[in-house]
């Protein structure tokens, strides 16, 4: 516990971002940390609360109240210690997770947590900073190979955990530089790719082998894979878009919103990539879909100049407060208002889109209704469209971003038929994490569906675990 009446003296701070005006001029980040003697008092505001139910809520299960106590004593280096004693890539979490933490925070019943995430980008951050972050390779080799198919966070934490007990550690990633989603899905004003850099610098030096344009099940076989080494982690994400299969769909200028952002990433990082240029400039641009995919297509078509923006969602709009003694400390549905959005979108909700209109082959616009919500005698929600609800968005640029089916089937999966999960995921539990088929094991959003990084995290370190007990018949890696 940090001090004891912190919570009473000292009232939240969270970081600032630059003026809209300014970070739209960009593709950096944008936050503005807060200085350290503020960072302190934040961190003091951790009460003791006797539960500390962020310890639960955090999918990695962060020792939250012990390092915001050593950030309060101004012990960094020890903070940094116990944050990654449960946590590999506290930089990736600190500044794209979602902090559920915080939902689950004793002080979010007067809605007023301590800026958990804040704090640990802060950590994370000091640590690179003063040389504190180093390579830890084993002291001992097994002489067992594991290859890591998938380099987002999932595969790179487990492949990571891996390499630190002395296994030979082989990750193969389809595209030409090393970190899946978080490199060419995540836009750089979330999370510039010096930071990814920098982590895979690390796991080479503590003997990871990175293989890139390595696409197992096309140019790499499968069956070499399987020959070579004595397990093998399926850690390929979930990448089958959601599509939306009505009258227009063909229409020149509707994309997936991945393509989209991957081009933009590529754009930043001065690669070359496949395919006609998707660009927002001087569009009027729709998003179809309010999650955070949605939002980062908000923010990368304002930064490219578009016209207007605007995004709808076929679910009701959430209410501004939630009822804290029905949901807390579970992660409440309430509104939620992303720095991309604050950017400039109109938003709006409960709407379907019935088909696109277009001309010359490309699309105009498209014509949508208005549906109300209830739940059915089970209990599940039903829409029933409303009468004389019609209505027409235009739109130059339509951006599909309604979320992920599963993985990817064909190439390595169906080559090696795996068995898969009623929704498509390849299926595994959360004990042995293996597959259906001998000595393959599955981790991350091809596992468990669409997800959050640091459920990919933790995902990827339990697996590792379990592939550690499957080789050496015991492990003493951490679940």
């Amino acid at each position: 516990m940090a001090k004891p009446t912190g919570f009473m003296e000292f009232e939240r701070r969270d970081h600032a971002y630059a003026p809209v005006k300014e970070r739209l001029k960009h593709y950096r980040e944008f936050t503005e940390p807060l200085p350290s003697d503020e960072l302190k008092r934040q961190a003091g505001r951790c009460m003791d609360c006797g539960t500390p139910y962020c310890h639960t809520a955090c999918p990695v299960n962060n020792i939250i109240p012990d390092w915001n106590d050593l950030v309060y004593e101004g012990d960094m280096r020890r903070a940094l210690e116990v944050l990654h004693s449960t946590n590999n890539f506290p930089d990736f979490t600190g500044r794209i997770c979602p902090a559920p933490c915080e939902a689950s925070c004793t002080l979010n019943l007067i809605e007023s947590p301590v800026t958990i995430k804040t704090i640990e980008q802060a950590i994370a951050d000091r640590g690179w900073e003063a040389g504190w972050v180093a390579p830890l390779p084993a002291k001992h080799r097994t002489g067992k190979r594991v290859a890591v198919v998938g380099s987002g966070p999932a595969g790179l934490a487990c492949a990571q955990q891996l390499a630190r007990v002395g296994h030979d550690v082989a990750v193969y990633e389809k595209s030409s530089r090393i970190g899946g989603l978080l490199r060419i899905g995540i836009p750089d004003f979330k999370l510039e790719k010096h930071v990814v850099d920098r982590r895979i610098a690390q796991m080479r030096a503590e003997g990871v082998v990175f293989h890139v344009n390595a696409h197992v099940g096309r140019n790499v076989p499968v069956a070499k894979l399987m020959k070579a080494n004595d397990a093998v982690v399926f850690a390929i994400g979930s990448e089958q878009p959601r599509d939306l299969p009505v009258p227009g769909r063909e229409l020149g200028g509707i994309h997936f919103a991945m393509d989209f952002l991957a081009q933009q990433n590529h754009r930043v990082a001065g690669e070359k990539f496949d395919g006609p240029d998707i660009l927002a400039g001087g569009m009027n641009v729709l998003v179809i879909g309010g999650g955070d995919t949605g939002s980062d297509c908000i923010g990368t078509s304002n930064r490219q100049g578009a016209k207007s923006v605007t995004q709808i969602e076929i679910m009701p709009q959430p209410p501004e407060h939630e009822d804290k003694l029905m949901t807390w400390p579970d992660w409440p549905m309430k509104l939620r208002t992303s720095s991309s959005q604050e950017e400039g979108v109109e938003r709006d909700w409960s709407v379907v889109t019935k088909g696109f209109t277009g001309k010359d082959g490309r699309v105009t616009g498209l014509d949508c209704v208005r549906v109300q919500w209830h739940r059915d005698s089970d209990g599940r929600m039903q829409m029933v469209e409303l009468s004389n609800s019609a209505f027409h968005v235009p739109a130059d640029l339509v951006l599909l971003a309604m979320g992920f089916l599963h993985p990817v089937k064909p190439g390595a999966v169906e080559g090696l038929g795996l068995t898969l999960d009623p929704r498509g995921n390849l299926k595994a539990n959360t004990e042995d994490y293996r597959t259906s088929v001998d000595k393959v094991f599955a981790a991350g959003d091809a596992r468990r569906g669409q997800s959050l990084v640091v459920w990919a995290i933790r995902e990827g370190r339990q697996c590792a675990r379990a592939v550690d007990q499957f080789l050496m018949g015991k492990s003493d890696l951490p679940r």
